[in-house]
């Protein structure tokens, strides 16, 4: 009887012993070398690749797509009197990024929300995609055709209006961008050309050389189109 509470006492004390070794090692160091390397050696990536503006102001991550809306406007419904919330309409002084519909059939992420991704799942000659895409197509030209500057339906690349799988892609290509130079030029009172050439040092291209498309970070463009407009 003695050897066996003996026993029993041995083993649970080699037990807490070693849930105290292995806490301390996997709890405590580990965490802070990997947090040390990590801080060290990636110091962008592991503080979530952070944009700032000229103040040093985080103003997104790199890695997440943002819009760029105007206010919504609350009005009256003139058949029942309630007041309701308008939709929120793009704020066109900025250059918009892709549409983010994934998910959208049950409102979760039609807004870059980081609730969750995912994509639309609709097919090719799904109906509610073809009017979706159609709408989305007549409100790029609309936007972006100025006085000077006439855009065309066939103008309009994919990504300008198809969400990504994700819904949450921070990058449009440099078509698409290209395809705004003009309107945002207007709006901000800047040269054609001083646009142009923001949309031509914002564009990144294929990793490693071959893998990928160009593309272009609409975060990083505005935050440098924000400067070059307060300058």
């Amino acid at each position: 009887m003695n050897n066996s509470v003996g026993n029993t006492a041995r083993l649970i004390g080699a037990g807490l012993r070693a849930l105290l070794v292995l806490t301390v090692i996997c709890g405590v160091i580990y965490p802070l070398a990997v947090t040390g390397v990590a801080q060290a050696l990636f110091h962008d990536k592991a503080n979530g690749s952070e944009i700032k503006d000229e103040s040093g102001q985080v103003v997104g991550s790199s890695l997440i797509g943002q819009t760029y809306n105007l206010p919504k406007q609350a009005r009256s419904d003139a058949t029942t009197g309630d007041d309701a919330e308008e939709a929120a309409k793009p704020d066109l002084k900025w250059f918009q990024p892709r549409p983010s519909n994934g998910l959208g059939t049950n409102s979760v992420n039609t807004r870059y929300s980081l609730l969750l991704s995912g994509a639309t799942n609709r097919a090719g000659d799904n109906e509610d995609l073809i009017t979706w895409v159609t709408a989305a197509k007549a409100a790029v030209v609309a936007d972006n055709s100025t006085a000077t500057h006439k855009v065309e339906p066939q103008d309009v690349p994919a990504e300008a209006v198809t969400s990504s799988g994700s819904g949450l892609d921070p990058h449009i290509s440099p078509a698409y961008a290209e395809l705004q130079v003009h309107r945002v030029a207007e709006k901000n009172g800047l040269d054609v050309a001083q646009v142009e050439k923001l949309v031509e040092d914002h564009t990144e291209g294929r990793q490693l050389g071959f893998m990928g498309e160009p593309r272009v970070n609409v975060l990083e463009l505005n935050t440098a189109l924000r400067a070059l407009s307060e300058n």
